[in-house]
């Protein structure tokens, strides 16, 4: 691990459950994760579920800001700490008339395998700027009720089917529990991965994945598939055991180095 020097995570149920605040535990890790290497947090959420999941409960000093990297609704933007703020670096956004088909082909396509539920928590549809996301239950809908509604992924792949069938020019791919996200073809988590290493001037062994979908097909999966090491856990006290031992490992190797 002596070229390690990005650990990247997914966010819903790999740091947290899903769109719930990181625990305190978690919080802690992050932060001496933070001293040795930069972090990179990239999930399917909206930058404000970022700060309200994650940012909100991190105490960080300027130069843990610094290392901290943030890549909302799966790499179609990215955010890095500057002057006192988090700043966008880009972002990939859909046009107004791209936004209105991909609305229209969620609607039909859940409408037509009978998958658009009468009772939710939220909006159903969201547009997210540079990512359109489907969630079956809608965006506040309790954890419990999610991961009961697909437990083996079937309604989900048959609706991301269905709708990559309507916009054969859009990047349509299965992301949470219960939701599909839209962006730009071939705009998604390896685009966000390939982008970083770019930024940094990094190349793919230097970067480590931990996220909770890296199975054929999940959105994790792009990250995987580009070559770059990846960790797969199944809920966030995996992450945190992991993120525990590494972080003494990479406190070892500095003290060796001295």
């Amino acid at each position: 691990m002596n070229d390690l020097r990005v650990v990247a995570f997914d966010l819903d149920d790999t740091l947290a459950i899903s769109k719930s605040q990181i625990d305190r535990r978690m919080a802690e890790l992050l932060g001496h994760l933070l001293t040795e290497v930069d972090v990179l947090v990239i999930s399917g959420g909206r930058f404000e579920q970022f700060q309200s999941q994650v940012l909100a409960h991190l105490d960080l000093t300027e130069e843990q800001r610094d290392r901290l990297h943030l890549m909302p609704t799966c790499g179609t933007r990215y955010y890095r700490w500057s002057d006192g703020d988090w700043r966008q670096v880009y972002a990939e956004d859909l046009t107004e008339a791209d936004k209105a088909r991909v609305v229209a082909a969620l609607t039909e396509s859940a409408q037509a395998l009978g998958l658009w539920e009468a009772k939710t928590w939220g909006d159903i549809i969201e547009d997210r700027g540079s990512q359109i996301t489907f969630s079956a239950l809608g965006q506040s809908a309790p954890p419990a009720e999610k991961y009961g509604w697909d437990p083996d992924g079937d309604k989900k792949r048959r609706l991301r089917d269905a709708v990559a069938a309507k916009l054969p020019d859009l990047e349509v791919r299965g992301g949470g529990s219960t939701s599909i996200d839209v962006t730009r073809k071939g705009v998604d988590k390896a685009y966000g991965m390939r982008k970083l290493l770019e930024h940094l001037d990094l190349k793919t062994d230097n970067v480590l994945f931990v996220g909770d979908r890296l199975d054929v097909g999940g959105n994790d999966y792009p990250v995987k598939a580009m070559g770059i090491r990846s960790v797969a856990v199944t809920r966030w006290e995996e992450t945190a055991d992991y993120v525990e031992k590494l972080v003494d490992d990479l406190v070892k190797q500095r003290a060796e180095r001295a």
